[in-house]
């Protein structure tokens, strides 16, 4: 299927920023994002696709509860292996699931709608996309380019960039 295919691409457009850059740049803090690193970048996009495949089986899927798991954002070899394992346990079948998210900041309350596996893979391409973005930014003040020029460019992007220069 083209969106497993899809996000493949980007997983191995991550794992080669992963072995481009030392241990002491993934975990600097970027002037140009607030002083997040590339790592709390990496992580975010583990942690959502994570939170899905959790959820799989419960059929309630809550990114709000992810783990925000400090190693994720501090190990370049833990980010690497999480990839592989996701990579790996993502093909599934498409089936109906709960999306629930909390709202508010004093008294929360939650919010759930109906939402279906795929649904939930594609927006977690789309969010990485942005995530990706972001991690351009990063390594561009670290003055490394991303190995892939497409790094973090969304895919109507890199079409729309095309029909143009024809």
């Amino acid at each position: 299927m083209e969106l497993f295919s899809a996000i493949k691409k980007s997983f191995e457009q991550l794992s080669d920023v992963l072995d481009h850059l030392t241990a002491h740049q993934y975990i600097s803090p970027s002037e140009n994002l607030s002083r997040a690193t590339i790592g709390q970048h990496m992580r975010h996009i583990i942690e959502l696709y994570q939170c899905l495949i959790q959820g799989y089986d419960s059929g309630i899927v809550c990114y709000d509860h992810r783990k925000r798991d400090i190693t994720i954002e501090t190990s370049k070899a833990v980010a690497s292996q999480l990839l592989t394992e996701i990579l790996s346990s993502i093909n599934r079948e498409n089936k109906e699931l709960k999306l629930e998210s909390w709202h508010g900041d004093t008294n929360p309350s939650i919010i759930s709608l109906p939402t279906n596996y795929y649904r939930e893979l594609m927006y977690n391409l789309e969010h990485s996309v942005h995530h990706m973005a972001l991690i351009r930014v990063g390594l561009k003040e670290l003055s490394k380019e991303p190995v892939s020029e497409n790094f973090g460019v969304a895919s109507s992007t890199i079409r729309y960039k095309q029909q143009c220069a024809q």
